[in-house]
């Protein structure tokens, strides 16, 4: 690992073209613990080191991939919220040829999926003037399958969460092993799932009016078929209900003529957004 420092904004003369990798939709930079992975970000074009850290969005992609156009979707939001905007790529095949799903379910069995999120947020901050003690978490699809996991382990770390339309559901069910149930979760992660800790999180989980499909939804596993109904309008309700009953207050937004559209929902996810930003 090179013992450089890494370079922040400020370092840099106006007008260095280093600038153009360092703010506005920033290079993608392979993560130095391990460059399997890599991230990048919009950070607003003023961005410097006085005041507050910045807050710190974290918005997590679907199966396919398409962590850019998902951080560019952001460059807006970013400018006007004055925060920063992180889109981690968790690159296909990582658990072999096929393996398109680990980061979803955070791979107890092969990379910690949270802990590569958790190594970025810290690398971004030696980089930028970022919050990282509590950050907000999007995710959509196999992003939302991440985030809501990822919210069980770590909810100390969230500031909120928006949980859009996951094909798979993780109940809080302490007669089921992971990922259907979290029986098992201290077992697999060192980390005993806490219903408490995440009712004092905002959550909004969100979804389209007409996202009923079925044909990209897994198919079930050896150990029975997937809790919670058969498409995920039907999941995303059972993953609702089951949370209060855990006492986990949500706001469950449903996108009129909309079917599996992650840039189709944004708008509503980033308003929930700014309103978890808002002082």
């Amino acid at each position: 690992m090179t013992a450089e420092r890494p370079l922040s904004p400020w370092d840099l003369p106006v007008g260095h073209p280093g600038m153009t990798f360092l703010t506005g939709p920033t290079a993608q930079f392979a993560l130095a613990r391990d460059p399997r992975f890599s991230y990048s970000l919009y950070v607003p074009r003023g961005h410097g080191p006085d005041g507050p850290p910045r807050p710190l969005v974290i918005a997590v992609h679907g199966t396919r991939r398409r962590a850019e156009t998902v951080r560019n979707a952001f460059a807006d939001f970013a400018e006007r919220q004055d925060c920063v905007v992180l889109v981690p790529l968790f690159p296909a095949g990582i658990n072999g040829p096929n393996d398109v799903d680990s980061y979803k379910l955070l791979s107890p069995a092969g990379f910690r999926a949270d802990e590569t999120l958790l190594a970025m947020v810290e690398e971004a901050a030696a980089r930028w003037h970022v919050r990282t003690d509590r950050f907000h978490l999007h995710g959509f699809s196999g992003g939302g399958q991440f985030a809501h996991r990822f919210a069980y382990l770590h909810p100390d770390r969230l500031a909120s969460l928006s949980v859009g339309a996951p094909g798979r559901v993780t109940l809080l069910d302490p007669t089921r092993t992971w990922w259907h149930g979290t029986s098992d979760a201290k077992e697999q992660f060192g980390i005993e799932v806490d219903p408490t800790a995440l009712r004092d999180v905002p959550v909004q989980l969100v979804i389209g009016a007409h996202d009923t499909g079925s044909a990209e939804l897994a198919p079930p596993d050896a150990r029975g078929p997937a809790p919670a109904g058969s498409n995920r309008i039907e999941r995303i309700t059972a993953l609702r209900a089951n949370w209060r009953e855990h006492g986990i207050d949500t706001r469950l937004d449903t996108v009129p003529d909309t079917a599996h559209d992650h840039f189709a929902v944004l708008p509503t996810v980033q308003r929930f957004l700014a309103g978890c930003l808002a002082p």
